[in-house]
């Protein structure tokens, strides 16, 4: 050391004697002295002059000469140019900046760069995940919602609720340039950037997607527009991943919203009931609809056809008519007697037939003729007397009411 002197001990020797404290070396520092007795602090001006001793030994001619001037600007030349190697760590990069602006990107490993105060270094770790919380804060222990933030973790859902939402971010420096030089707090710029985007997400979504399936994609969407943000103000971080940590009513109205929850659950399932009834009877009205016209659709064109073919017949008839009056005229006669008479079951014979003697035989031929499919006996006559021959059909008073018998059908040619 510089204060060792060249005859003595390895403290070297003086009027103090002893070691670099002084003492006698009689009684080894415990004897009565100039300050008395147990150690006491060196001289450093004795000390200061035995340094000066030992530089002029090394530099001959002492420091005014000139070679000792060199020697000195030399070393403190060296000190200076060896200030500049620095070291970068493996999850680091070295951002080289000269005079204050940035210079140059350097590798993990030993680099240099010119002393200061040209150029400077800055390594920010790279690889390190930071992890921001918003709406709580951990404790010591890394706890989840050791102490609460609320004006951070309230916010307005899509309708019009608020919730309690307490979630983090997890991020790492993408590029260490743009992180270092275009953002000034990266820390309270990724904090507010995501509550932002979370708060504009959320105000988007109903409260209860946002408690129960909704989380996975309030994360994503979150998370997404987070990286735009940051992609817009160039920061240089990368988000690697976003946590919600609790979605929760506010605890003062926590039972309140369960209540509302509630209802709002019967008001679905009433609603959903609703929906099946009315599903059930609107399909059948409108088949029965559907039916219905369908019906008239038929009516009307068996109507409109069924009038078509009367008209045509009458047309058809009334050409044959022309062409043949007579024949005609008797043709729809017989039909019409026909169609009159064929569900009548009494057969009345014109008195003519008869000779004129005023007797109106009658013979019930469609009541015989199912007598005798069904081999019953024939019926009596109205007034109860046989006709002669035994088994011939009864005759007919000329006194019987009127209401009996028919009026005796006229020749064509009387028509």
């Amino acid at each position: 050391m510089f204060w060792r002197m060249q005859g003595g001990g390895p403290w070297g020797s003086g009027p103090r004697g002893g070691g670099p404290w002084g003492g006698g070396s009689g009684n080894n520092g415990s004897g009565p002295g100039p300050r008395g007795r147990g150690p006491y602090p060196p001289d450093f001006e004795d000390l200061l002059r035995r340094g000066q001793d030992r530089i002029r030994r090394l530099v001959p001619g002492g420091f005014g000469t000139g070679a000792g001037v060199g020697i000195v600007i030399l070393a403190v030349l060296v000190i200076w140019l060896a200030s500049g190697f620095y070291r970068v760590l493996p999850d680091e990069v070295g951002i080289v900046l000269r005079f204050g602006a940035y210079n140059r990107t350097t590798q993990p490993g030993l680099n240099y760069h010119l002393p200061g105060p040209i150029e400077s270094v800055l390594t920010p770790s790279v690889t390190r995940v930071n992890r921001t919380e918003i709406g709580f804060r951990s404790g010591a222990n890394g706890q989840v919602g050791v102490r609460q933030v609320p004006e951070e973790a309230l916010m307005l859902t899509g309708d019009e609720n608020i919730v309690d939402i307490n979630f983090t971010v997890f991020w790492v420096i993408d590029d260490a340039k743009a992180y270092l030089f275009n953002i000034r707090d990266p820390e309270l710029t990724v904090k507010s950037a995501a509550e932002s985007a979370m708060r504009e997400v959320v105000g988007e979504t109903p409260i209860a997607q946002a408690l129960a399936e909704g989380r996975a994609k309030i994360e994503a969407d979150t998370r997404e527009l987070l990286q735009s943000i940051l992609n817009s103000y160039s920061a240089g971080i990368q988000i690697t991943q976003l946590q919600l940590q609790r979605v929760d009513p506010p605890a003062e109205v926590i039972d309140a919203f369960r209540d509302v929850q509630a209802a709002l659950a019967d008001q679905a399932r009433l609603r959903n009931e609703a929906e099946t009834y009315r599903n059930g009877i609107i399909p059948g009205a409108r088949g029965d609809a559907v039916q219905i016209e369908q019906q008239g659709e038929a009516y009307r064109l068996a109507t409109v056809a069924r009038a078509q073919g009367d008209a045509a017949r009458f047309l058809s008839v009334f050409h044959a008519f022309k062409a043949a009056q007579d024949v005609t005229s008797e043709r729809l006669y017989l039909e019409t007697m026909e169609e009159v008479l064929k569900n009548a079951n009494k057969v009345i014979m014109d008195k003519s037939a008869q000779g004129g003697n005023g007797v109106l035989p009658f013979l019930p031929l469609p009541a015989l003729g199912s007598a005798g499919k069904a081999a019953a006996p024939p019926p009596a006559s109205a007034s109860g007397v046989t006709a002669p021959g035994g088994g011939g059909a009864p005759a007919q008073s000329q006194g019987q009411s009127s209401d009996t018998a028919a009026s005796t059908p006229q020749s064509s040619s009387g028509q």
